[in-house]
């Protein structure tokens, strides 16, 4: 007014300009007073909308402890309040956003076993459901994860399944000498393939075919083991007869296991292929054919087998399969080859048994006949005018000489000792002791006897040379002329 009053201004128009200003004033104050309110009205109604999205998320998330979700209301300002609902609501956003990817990990994941074990494809969708968003609880995400773990098992259990599956398939087909790929392909074609970024099928179609595969298989392996025995075993009596060098044995070796029930489940790559069988019974037949031609040879042999060991026993050899008897048997078609064969082998096995029983009284008998050889070069030596030179040889037989005395001394207790022993063979065996046709024991017999007449006769000629060379000794004393 002071102002207005040295520009001159009337009181009316200063009175007029002071209501004028009032009047703005109050405009003013109004204007700022209403863009206050409204302010406080969107602080309170961001406020209200974080808070209703902080109570949502809250829930959905299951937070055990809300009370740290919660927007302090004793703060002073409406700023501050807003602020830390905003910092919370970020805070929120955020570990729904994780529990939104663990949930969609845990489903993908899911739904990808799932659609291994139903055989069907699996889509890469892992945009969240609807029902994610509102329930992302740990009680929920738990159930998730344990029926994640359930699948986990079951698709471990199915994969083993499938794998044992696949090798006992590979094991039948390399057995069988069967196209191990083209029989896996027609189940499923990843069944042998490397790639990794196609996993192994585990549906239960897959572990369906499979077991019919493997059924299957183990059925024609079963089939063909039986086929190849029928044609083996034939085959081994023909090596046994016709007596097969180990060289033409070697090719079926792998075959011929297949007679050991033990070895079935480890028989060699191959070996039932039809192939196989055709090969083992074409050598059946050609065996077969060979046999007729080799017989003779081979009844032959095993006489000349048989001769040789009754030979080393000093006995004869049974005369019904002589050579010239078995051939013209053969020749005539009245005897079975094999069972000649068998015949004599039989009487070679007996053969063999009675050589081990008499072992010990040969070994006896040898030591008495090496004891007569040394007794009668001893009586030689005795009677030899040279005995007594001064030669090397002299010398030697002269130490022959003793020890050959000091055998024949014991000759007598060999007698009775390998008299007793044939006896008790005899006794044992109920036959007796044959050697060289004679029975032993009379020949032992007679041996004792002829030592007795001996050792007389020897007597005998001691007597009659001590007479005579007394005789002589009379004969050549001075006869004493009588007085």
């Amino acid at each position: 007014q002071q102002l207005w009053g040295e520009i001159g201004k009337s009181r009316e128009e200063r009175e007029r300009m002071v209501h004028e200003l009032e009047a703005e004033c109050t405009r003013v104050y109004r204007r700022k007073v209403d863009e206050a309110t409204g302010e406080r009205a969107l602080l309170h109604q961001s406020l209200a909308a974080s808070e209703a999205e902080i109570a949502a998320l809250t829930a959905a998330l299951g937070a055990e402890n809300s009370t740290q979700f919660k927007v302090n209301k004793w703060t002073v300002s409406l700023n501050e309040r807003v602020s830390s609902a905003t910092a919370l609501l970020e805070e929120l956003r955020a570990m729904r956003a994780e529990r939104s990817k663990q949930f969609s990990d845990i489903r993908s994941e899911i739904e990808k076993i799932s659609a291994e074990i139903a055989g069907r494809s699996h889509g890469q969708d892992n945009s969240p459901r609807a029902g994610d968003a509102h329930d992302l609880t740990i009680r929920r995400l738990n159930d998730y994860r344990a029926r994640l773990s359930t699948l986990q098992k079951e698709k471990s259990e199915r994969l083993h399944k499938v794998l044992e599956h696949v090798t006992e398939v590979h094991s039948l087909c390399d057995v069988l000498g069967e196209d191990f790929i083209a029989i896996v392909n027609e189940v499923h074609p990843g069944l042998h393939e490397a790639d990794p970024g196609k996993p192994t099928s585990i549906s239960d179609t897959t572990l369906t075919r499979l077991s019919q595969v493997v059924a299957m298989l183990t059925s024609e392996k079963a089939k063909r083991a039986a086929m190849l025995r029928e044609a083996v075993v034939p085959l081994v009596e023909l090596w046994d007869l016709m007596d097969s060098p180990v060289e033409e044995r070697r090719g079926f070796q792998k075959a011929a296991a297949v007679l050991r029930p033990a070895k079935e489940e480890v028989l060699s790559s191959g070996v039932l292929s039809m192939a196989s069988i055709k090969r083992t019974e074409e050598e059946v037949e050609r065996l077969t054919r060979l046999k007729a031609g080799r017989m003779k040879e081979l009844v032959l042999k095993r006489r000349l087998e048989l001769e040789n060991i009754c030979r080393s026993m000093h006995v004869e050899p049974d005369a019904s399969t002589v050579p010239e008897k078995s051939i013209a048997l053969i020749d005539s078609g009245l005897v079975n080859p094999s069972e000649l064969m068998a015949s004599i082998d039989d009487q070679i096995a007996k053969a063999k048994e009675e050589h081990q029983s008499r072992k010990d009284i040969m070994e006896k008998i040898n030591k008495w006949l090496l004891a007569c050889e040394e007794e009668k070069w001893l009586d030689d030596h005795n009677v030899d005018e040279n005995r007594f030179s001064t030669g090397r040889t002299a010398r030697l037989n002269l130490k022959r000489a003793e020890k050959a005395r000091v055998i024949i001394m014991k000759i007598p207790a060999i007698v009775d000792n390998l008299m007793s022993r044939t006896l008790a063979w005899e006794s044992e065996r109920k036959k007796p002791f044959l050697y060289d046709g004679a029975r032993l024991v009379a020949v032992l017999e007679e041996h004792k006897q002829a030592r007795l007449r001996q050792e007389e006769e020897r007597r005998r000629l001691r007597e009659q040379k001590k007479l005579r060379t007394l005789f002589s000794e009379k004969e050549t004393m001075p006869r004493l002329k009588r007085p």
